[in-house]
């Protein structure tokens, strides 16, 4: 079986290769550039030190490796979908856009499509049951991606390989130790790599530019202040609002007016739902199906622990009724769902501002 490896020089996907190794494989390791490293404003996001860790690892355990340069198709995929989507005052997700689109999508069409399967350094596990596969999440629940993953289709999960999906990250990082990879201490990664060390807001702002407007308490109508755009905000932020006698929360957003709600105090009730309707939601496997009242496990953001509730559905469409009221829904982001027993992700929806 031919196997597409693919290698960002992190610790997680530096490991896979000595485990596809053992498991008798001879995978070809891909390296793919996302950053925007050619053009000038974005030049601090250097690939050189990851390709120089993923070529030792090629030698290291003679694999062929190959470089693929897809910034031009993150930049008119994942960073557009970016873009519009803060500029209609959502919350976007690109981590879950990056891997239908990119890892799984353009990687797929213009080199994976060559081989048996493509493997990577995500925790989560691909479980098969009579020919059919289901996307697992993995034996680490801290370290649990199936939340980046909710948003790939049947075709791609069924090409896919987590060879690091059944292992603790401790495990990972001793694998890495006992095998002597430049990566064994690297940490994890942290943020959208587009974007280099260039602030979130510059970028926004370069592309959305600036508008004032008010910050107002939602619950007495007071204007505290003022913000420069609807779209550097996000519900449930709390730094950044330059607000005095906080802590002040986000909890809503008039797109029209160009208008910031916040409320005071580390739990305020007007940042809880227990509501979080769904628009588009798409599901993992072609047998799975939505029942109104089905009980379900899902998560809103990427975290160990599962929240629970059903799926419900009303002539404005799908919902999650959540058995408890969870903070911080942010409209734009994913919904994803999971089985409310077995480990298997379901799919996701946008969450909607309805």
């Amino acid at each position: 079986m031919q196997v597409a490896a693919l290698v960002s020089g992190g610790v997680d996907s530096s490991v896979t290769i000595p485990l596809l190794k053992e498991k008798g494989y001879d995978p070809v390791i891909f390296y793919i550039k996302i950053g925007m490293e050619d053009d000038p404003s974005f030049s601090d996001c250097p690939s050189d030190e990851d390709i120089e860790i993923t070529t030792f690892i090629a030698k290291k355990y003679g694999c062929k490796m190959e470089i693929v340069d897809l910034q031009k198709n993150y930049w008119e995929t994942v960073v557009a979908y970016t873009i519009e989507t803060v500029k209609k005052g959502l919350t976007p997700n690109p981590d879950v856009m990056c891997n239908r689109l990119i890892k799984f999508g353009a990687f797929e069409a213009g080199y994976g499509h060559e081989f048996d399967k493509i493997s990577t350094g995500h925790y989560a596990r691909v479980l098969e049951k009579e020919g059919n596969f289901y996307l697992g999440t993995a034996i680490d629940p801290v370290k649990d991606q199936t939340y980046f993953l909710g948003r790939i289709t049947y075709p791609q999960l069924s090409k896919l390989m987590f060879p690091v999906g059944d292992l603790p990250k401790a495990e990972v990082r001793r694998i890495a130790e006992e095998m002597r990879l430049p990566s064994a201490h690297r940490p994890d990664s942290q943020g959208i790599c587009f974007l280099g060390k260039i602030n979130y807001n510059d970028f926004i702002r370069r592309y959305a530019g600036e508008k004032e407007g008010l910050i107002v308490e939602l619950e007495t109508g007071k204007r505290l202040g003022s913000h420069k755009g609807f779209w550097f905000h996000t519900i449930g932020q709390r730094k950044g609002l330059g607000l005095s006698g906080g802590p002040w929360f986000v909890v809503e957003k008039d797109i029209d007016e160009n208008i910031i709600y916040v409320s005071n105090g580390y739990d305020p009730v007007s940042q809880y739902r227990d509501r979080i309707d769904l628009d588009d939601v798409q599901l993992l496997h072609p047998d799975f199906k939505l029942e109104n009242e089905m009980p379900v496990r899902f998560k809103i953001r990427h975290q160990p622990e599962f929240n629970t509730g059903k799926m419900l559905h009303d002539d404005l469409g799908w919902y999650i009724q959540s058995d408890k009221a969870i903070s911080g829904v942010a409209p734009g982001q994913f919904g994803v769902l999971y089985h409310p027993e077995n480990p298997y992700c379901l799919g996701s929806g946008i969450i909607s501002e309805r």
